[in-house]
This record gives C-alpha cells, sequence and structure tokens, in this order.
C-alpha cells in the first residue's frame, strides 16, 4: 500500500486546501493535543484564525475506570445515554478532572484563558481518527459553548467513526476513510509522537491570527 501522508504537516497542507474557503471568517481554531497542534498550526496560519488546544478527558464508571460513560472539559461535561451516577462521584470526578485539565492548559498556554467560541465557527483539527469516541465526546461539549458551527478536520478516519462524526458535526472535511483502516499510523510516513516542545512551538506563534 501506499503511504499517503509523509508527516502530520503534509497532511495539514493537503486539509488547508479544503478549508480555505473559510478564510475571512472570525473563526478559531482547535487542535487536539499533543499530536494535531502541528497541524493546528498550519491550518490557523492559512485561514488567518487563532489556535486554541481542545482539553478533553474520559470519565470512567466508578466501579471500572477505564470504561468511559463520559467526558470533562474545562467548562462542562458529557455523559453518555441511560448512565446513573451517583450525585457525589460525579461532582468529585468532575472537578478533579477539571483540576487536571487546568493544570494542562496552563501546561501549554499559562494563564491565557481559552478562547471565547460563541457565535464563532470553529474547526477542530485531529490527526486521525480510529473509533472517534473522545473526538465525540470533545464535539459535545464545544458544542455546549454554542459556536456558530463545528467543522472537524482529519486526515483520516475509519468509516464507523466518519460516520459517527457526520452526524455529531456540521461538516467533517476527511481526506480518507478506507475500508480496510486498522490504525492512525498506517497511513503516515513518519507518525512519531510528538513531544510537549514541539506542541509549544506549534501553539504559540499562532496564538494570535496572522496579519
Amino acid at each position: 500500500m501506499e503511504i499517503p501522508f509523509a508527516n502530520r504537516q503534509v497532511a495539514a497542507r493537503l486539509l488547508v486546501q479544503q478549508l480555505l474557503p473559510l478564510r475571512g471568517q472570525h473563526g478559531v481554531v482547535l487542535a487536539v493535543p499533543r499530536g494535531a497542534l502541528p497541524m493546528g498550526a498550519i491550518i490557523a496560519q492559512a485561514l488567518g484564525w487563532p489556535l486554541d488546544v481542545v482539553l478533553t478527558k474520559k470519565l470512567g464508571h466508578p466501579n471500572n475506570p477505564e470504561y468511559a460513560i463520559g467526558a470533562v472539559s474545562e467548562h462542562g461535561y458529557v455523559l453518555s445515554p441511560n448512565v446513573q451516577l451517583p450525585g457525589a462521584y460525579l461532582t468529585r470526578q468532575v472537578a478533579a478532572i477539571q483540576a487536571n485539565l487546568k493544570a494542562r492548559r496552563q501546561a501549554y498556554q499559562g494563564h491565557r484563558p481559552p478562547l471565547l467560541l460563541a457565535g464563532r465557527p470553529v474547526v477542530i483539527v485531529d490527526d486521525g481518527v480510529a473509533t472517534g469516541q473522545t473526538l465525540l465526546a470533545t464535539i459535545a461539549l464545544v458544542r455546549e459553548q454554542q459556536p456558530a458551527r463545528i467543522i472537524v478536520a482529519v486526515p483520516v478516519s475509519s468509516p464507523e467513526a466518519l460516520r459517527h462524526l457526520q452526524q455529531a458535526a456540521d461538516e467533517v472535511i476527511c481526506l480518507l476513510a478506507p475500508p480496510d483502516f486498522r490504525a492512525v499510523g498506517q497511513y503516515y510516513q513518519d507518525f512519531r509522537e510528538v513531544t510537549d516542545a514541539e506542541a509549544l512551538a506549534a501553539l504559540h506563534p499562532a496564538q494570535r491570527p496572522a496579519a
């Protein structure tokens, strides 16, 4: 199989070609750390939009923390349908996760608050989607901030995850959804882990729109 993407940067430039009609709108690019931050920086610069991180973490079941029953963001939380939880557990876990997310934001952005999304188009960038569960939760949590619309931009996705994303987002730009999808990394020649230093280097020059 010919590997379609040399690296994340090449994939981001291909996504830019599909996203350029958005240029000139007052939008925000949100990147899923750490892998998507170099991609988000390229897209944000091309659109003239600011870049921010989108921080979410799964909420585990009280009897099995690895089993996700929802997700938490800096702003709120979402639960899977028909989930019943003790109120004290939910309050405690959401507070603990949000404290963790706050610490992560400070590591990335210092004391700079998250960008306001209300009334603005938002592009959520990830480097690829396997099951889509984390990204679906991210969309739901971003939706609570009442953006004008949510566009998901990913180079590659499993077909099943793509169908779910198309139902959840206002628009999905996905370059590949191969029927024999097995893992995101198989579609990149270079899929090395993005380090914290690389993520920070990608994030900070793109905090404000290009002139």
